[in-house]
């Protein structure tokens, strides 16, 4: 350790420090290993010590001494993003945030807990109350608030909720600044997105205040085709449908499915797939849109069986059909796109006609920002070259498709038209004057002084 992390570490000695290489070097990961490139680009990158603060006092007295003695700063939650978000590129200290977890509250529509708290477990407490998250991502169990709301797109849910940045999902933060005497702000509404999917660069989250759902027992189910119209169109045709209340819908292309190891029993060798969360009570519902497109189910599971077996369809779906493909593909990586409301069926089909197996099409349908039924895809990419990824990424927006780039750690460069906007940067001006928090991922502040 160098001399600063050294007085660190003497000022502040009854944090809980956790100096072990072998521990800090995992706590400077997370899933950027999904990218080859990113893997290549971050190698060896690490922090030098990392800290599990307990109280929001000693979260102030950390970031009071890293700005007084000038030491980088990089938050983590639980180390499930896929960018490299919370790799330090500067070294110096990885500020983990799973033991500051305390769930605050939850009242009708509305629910509150620390930034280090576990997506699950928030969602177990709000439901006590009748409550859940709208949105979970597929690693739910894992996942932090605080990483969800720095780092994360949607889930389960965002087929009714857009989003977790859509108006009205994120309510409120708590946040705090990295000062000699830090500051601890409320950012409501609009204000509170100027912190969002900004991967702790521009303060440190402290709590997160989340637009709730009402909770139903959902019924999980995979749905199977010969053809890949007909799935399409029956997940389509669920999602559109306003008196069907669901939470997920994914479409796997074969031979995607083919991939989903501990699904095989499920998934006939050719298939196209549909897996589906319905409530319980609108199963006759759905039931009818699956004769009517010539599915045929393989797998039921209720609610209550769900809970006893500990494991969900959601782990096959959103990014976790990545994680799964991996296991039996390396040679894989992946994309973020988003489609067209109105022209996301012709745009699915058209990207599986230019690329045939190049590109293997997982489609999930949501509700975008401005409320519009559509799909987002994380499609499956058979990784070559470097350029070529490239020229995959440009074929798809000279098609009208959004793509957000996953194979960068540099926010603007990860984002469609370049730019964070100037009340972004403002608030990492007020909250990070000295550019401490993840250096080196906001193009806009450039690298630390």
């Amino acid at each position: 350790m160098n001399a600063r992390i050294d007085t660190l570490h003497s000022e502040l000695p009854d944090l809980d420090w956790i100096t072990d290489p072998v521990k800090v070097g995992r706590l400077s990961q997370d899933f950027s290993w999904f990218s080859p490139i990113l893997k290549r680009q971050l190698l060896g990158k690490r922090g030098e010590i990392a800290v599990r603060p307990r109280t929001e006092e000693e979260l102030g007295r950390l970031a009071s001494a890293c700005a007084r003695h000038g030491v980088p700063l990089t938050p983590r939650g639980s180390g499930t993003g896929n960018y490299g978000q919370c790799t330090p590129l500067h070294g110096g200290v990885v500020l983990d945030m799973s033991g500051y977890n305390q769930f605050l509250w939850a009242r009708p529509g509305v629910g509150r807990a620390q930034a280090g708290i576990r997506l699950g477990d928030f969602d177990t407490a709000a439901r006590t109350s009748g409550w859940e998250l709208r949105c979970i991502p597929s690693t739910f169990r894992t996942a932090s608030l605080g990483g969800l709301f720095s780092g994360g797109f949607g889930g389960a849910g965002s087929i009714n909720y857009g989003p977790i940045g859509a108006a009205g999902n994120i309510l409120g933060v708590r946040a705090m600044s990295v000062e000699a005497e830090p500051q601890v702000v409320e950012l409501r509404g609009p204000e509170a997105l100027l912190m969002h999917h900004l991967w702790g660069t521009n303060g440190i989250v402290l709590e997160v205040e989340m637009g709730l759902a009402p909770a139903h027992p959902w019924l999980e189910m995979i749905v199977v085709f010969d053809e890949m119209d007909p799935a399409l169109n029956f997940g389509n045709a669920l999602a559109h449908a306003p008196g069907i209340v669901k939470k997920n819908i994914a479409v796997l292309a074969d031979p995607v499915p083919g991939l989903m190891g501990p699904l095989a029993e499920h998934l006939p060798k050719g298939c196209h797939a549909a897996l589906l969360l319905v409530a319980e009570f609108s199963e006759a519902a759905a039931l009818q849109l699956v004769a009517t497109h010539g599915g045929r189910i393989t797998y039921r599971r209720t609610a209550d069986e769900v809970a006893a077996q500990h494991h969900t369809l959601i782990e096959y779906c959103w990014n976790h059909t990545t994680l799964n493909a991996l296991k039996l593909d390396k040679g894989l990586t992946y994309l973020q796109t988003t489609f067209t409301p109105g022209q996301h069926l012709d745009q699915v089909r058209t990207i599986r006609s230019l690329f045939g197996d190049e590109v293997l099409m997982h489609v999930e349908f949501l509700r975008s920002m401005d409320g519009f039924t559509t799909c987002t895809s994380l499609p499956l990419v058979r990784f070559s070259t470097e350029e070529r990824l490239n020229e995959i990424i440009a074929i798809f927006r000279a098609n009208g498709i959004r793509v957000n780039n996953p194979h960068t750690y540099i926010i603007e460069e990860g984002k469609v038209g370049g730019d964070l906007p100037q009340n972004v940067i403002d608030l990492k001006k007020r909250l990070d004057p000295k550019g401490l928090l993840n250096p080196g991922k906001m193009r806009a502040w450039g690298l630390p002084g």
